[in-house]
């Protein structure tokens, strides 16, 4: 039996306050959990927890992942934007193109994320986390594909994306050339087990399909580190609901 997608983890160096800003611009709730720092719960049953862990480690680089948020219409967008700017954002250039429609800003802790204009149809009925956006290869998207047990929903020029069959946001990842590694990722994705599940079957599951073990030096019991086939740190949580 498949794990599922618990959490998406950012390491924070203030992750009250990062926690804060997310909330404020996702519209989520705010919950402290025993297994680590303050958490955003899901809006429905299509979306995962968003997890803020402390980390002393500064940012350096972009990150490999970062949200893609949808609007509706012009307006929407400029208020999504304003909103977030309201928070703690700013504007980023990373290569962007002036005649591209979406805005590309940063949290207040570097962490890229893009606004994007109205009429998506790749991200129509995603909700308004349209895409958990990732760099990686086609041989990732494949892999986080039988993971997960999401189907593909585009396989085309080395670019992947999956989706949840019940729905939400995708993941997409972008193909080659991917970007240097500058250090550990600041995002990283926790999996859990159903609740009458085993953590170590499905540990191996996964590293028969591609993923391999890291050791970070820690004698945590209740998680084990993982990366997948392009080097990519995960977690595997012991079951859950």
């Amino acid at each position: 039996m498949t794990s599922q997608l618990h959490a998406l983890c950012f390491g924070a160096n203030d992750p009250l306050g990062l926690s804060h800003f997310w909330a404020g611009v996702l519209g989520r709730e705010t919950a402290d959990e025993s297994d680590g720092g303050p958490t955003l719960l899901p809006n429905d049953d299509t979306g995962f927890r968003i997890r803020f862990l402390p980390t002393r480690e500064q940012k350096s680089g972009q990150n490999q992942m970062h949200f893609d948020l949808t609007s509706t219409s012009p307006d929407d967008q400029q208020q999504v934007v304003e909103r977030a700017l309201g928070l703690g954002a700013r504007h980023i250039d990373i290569g962007q193109r002036p005649e591209e429609g979406h805005v590309v800003l940063a949290d207040p802790e570097g962490n890229e994320f893009c606004v994007i204009e109205p009429g998506n149809s790749f991200l129509a009925d995603c909700g308004f986390i349209g895409a958990l956006a990732c760099d990686g290869s086609q041989e990732v998207g494949y892999f986080w594909s039988r993971a997960l047990g999401w189907p593909l929903v585009w396989d085309q020029d080395q670019e992947t994306a999956i989706r949840s069959p019940r729905g939400g946001p995708k993941i997409t990842w972008g193909g080659p050339p991917l970007m240097p590694r500058t250090g550990k990722n600041r995002l990283h994705f926790d999996l859990a087990p159903p609740v009458h599940g085993d953590q170590q079957a499905e540990v191996d599951r996964l590293v028969s399909l591609g993923a391999t073990h890291i050791d970070v030096g820690r004698g945590e019991v209740d998680r084990v580190v993982m990366a997948d086939p392009d080097g990519h740190e995960f977690c595997v949580l012991t079951p859950r609901d």
